[in-house]
């Protein structure tokens, strides 16, 4: 209890400093202590050793085109379905054309009595 009350004893000391090789990244396999303790990191996917030959290249060319264009056909395919939804959708809740550019004009239609005529001129 005596320690406690003299100012001159710090009650919380601040653990020591740690010196670079026990600085810790997570875990102890990680690529930074590999690089701190000298080990080789190993890649998930490592590049080859050599290139491959051109039919290979061209092989693996022709695949990625066509699941490019795949995917591609896919998006514009999801792209338009959605739109077509969405303006369903719209004609179901607002029970007419949603799109205004789409209306039909009645003004160019001929009038059917003689004040509409007199107030189309106007």
């Amino acid at each position: 209890m005596a320690d406690s009350q003299n100012p001159n004893i710090p009650q919380n000391k601040p653990p020591p400093p740690k010196i670079p090789s026990e600085i810790t990244n997570g875990s102890p396999n990680t690529k930074a202590n590999a690089k701190v303790s000298g080990q080789k990191v190993h890649y998930p996917n490592p590049p080859d050793a050599a290139n491959p030959d051109p039919a290979t290249l061209r092989e693996q060319w022709r695949f990625a085109i066509r699941q490019y264009s795949k995917w591609y056909s896919h998006a514009w395919g999801t792209a338009i379905l959605a739109g077509l939804s969405f303006f369903a959708l719209g004609w179901i809740i607002k029970g007419s054309n949603p799109l205004p550019s789409f209306k039909r004009d009645d003004s160019s239609s001929a009038p059917s009595s003689p004040n509409d005529a007199s107030e189309a001129r106007r």
